[in-house]
């Protein structure tokens, strides 16, 4: 096996042990960036020699950062002209925190402008005519086509779930702030979560427990969980492709109706609220001062932003936390929850990143959720689901996440 096609964890225990060499495994997931990067279109920069780094978990382990994440060394442009050839004087928390558990940071991957939802050309690997999803593109089409075994993502409304659904790889979206956000661009403060994507439950939970010094992640089940099937509030948005294929996974999975409690309703249009009246705010600097080198709907919307009414705005922020208060009572006996990961197969074009029905709810409520890749559509695309579960309790999401993944195969 070429050495670009292997899994994070196993990479790392070859490296350990002495039968792989951290510079061959680098200098093959930059051979392969070399041949699909023209067609993929997935970096904004990929590092022509590894720095020195230190003897951790990761060791050795190539990673790629999201555009959004300042990297001392290398260009941070968030997606934007505005920012062209920006070098930032230090690296954010979660690239240090990278650093420091011995990872490789491989490059820069291509983020969607200031992370929201305007496309930079990144296509899927499975089909190139298709949108890789946003605003982690890059990140999640780098980690499908073998370029890095590991990814930063993060997600504000679906941008890291979402694009794990569409190009077929598993994403890590842990509790609210599990991951040290510092030194990202901030989009809507309380909503930015950091999360990570590989190819396999069992990567993205080495990764994030190396970030966070938590060797829980890595735990299994010790019994088949409780499995709630959770058709969403938006169930009429879904597509049939995904119908199918969520049915049937819930089907394998042993899995039961769930429906959430009425209070959860318009939790929705508590989070568009929310999403564009912090966006504004945290891009008024580049609103007032470079308002035309701003995508125009972009603009607009942080227009429309600025005008959302403060009350509106505490009203749904109160929705949310009367909501996160009582989600973990609503699971009732159930482990986890399975809900859709996306409304349907990759979208054809690259001028849209898809649509965030699925993801929003799960994002406003704080809790970790956990792509899963669960079939395949009539057309070749990938489908997944996404197991949540109670804020907080991410290890269990995880070791549930990867009891399910198993009956996916």
């Amino acid at each position: 096996m070429e050495a670009f096609r292997l899994g994070a964890k196993e990479a790392a225990r070859l490296i350990e042990r002495g039968e792989l060499s951290a510079e061959t495994l680098v200098r093959s997931c930059r051979e392969r960036i070399a041949e699909r990067e023209p067609q993929v279109q997935a970096w904004t920069y990929v590092a022509e020699s590894a720095a020195k780094v230190a003897h951790g978990p990761l060791f050795g382990v190539p990673v790629g950062v999201k555009d959004i994440f300042d990297t001392h060394d290398m260009p941070t442009e968030y997606g934007s002209p505005i920012y062209k050839g920006h070098r930032p004087r230090a690296d954010s928390a979660a690239v240090a925190l990278t650093r420091r558990a011995g990872g490789t940071i491989l490059g820069k991957t291509v983020t969607a402008e200031f992370a929201t939802f305007v496309p930079r050309g990144t296509r899927n690997p499975h089909d190139l005519s298709r949108t890789p999803g946003g605003s982690s593109s890059g990140s999640a089409a780098a980690v499908a086509d073998f370029m890095a075994p590991l990814a930063f993502a993060t997600q504000t409304a679906g941008s890291l779930i979402r694009p794990a659904s569409y190009c077929g790889i598993f994403g890590y979206k842990p509790t609210f702030n599990t991951i040290a956000r510092g030194g990202m661009k901030p989009g809507g403060d309380s909503l930015d979560t950091i999360g990570v994507y590989g190819r396999s439950v069992e990567d993205v939970a080495f990764f994030a427990g190396a970030l966070t010094n938590r060797a829980d992640l890595e735990n299994l089940v010790e019994r088949p969980p409780r499995i709630g099937l959770c058709r969403t509030n938006e169930w009429d948005l879904v597509q049939p492709e995904m119908r199918k294929a969520f049915e049937d996974a819930g089907r394998a999975v042993g899995a039961r109706e769930f429906e959430l409690p009425g209070r959860f309703r318009g939790l929705r249009e508590s989070h568009t609220a929310i999403l564009w009246y912090e966006i504004a705010r945290s891009l008024a600097d580049e609103f007032e001062r470079f308002p035309d080198q701003m995508d125009p709907m972009l603009r607009q919307r942080c227009a429309d932003g600025f005008a959302v009414d403060p009350s509106k705005y505490l009203r749904a922020q109160q929705h949310a936390a009367e909501c996160r208060a009582h989600f973990a009572e609503a699971l009732g006996d159930y482990d986890v929850l399975v809900a859709p990961a996306a409304t349907s197969e990759a979208p054809q074009g690259i001028a849209s990143t898809g649509d965030v029905a699925m993801n929003v709810v799960w994002t406003l409520l704080h809790t970790p959720a956990v792509a899963v890749p669960a079939a395949t559509s009539p057309k070749g695309m990938p489908l997944g689901i996404q197991v949540i579960g109670r804020i907080g309790d991410d290890a269990r999401t995880l070791a549930c996440a990867r009891w399910i993944a198993e009956r996916m195969k």
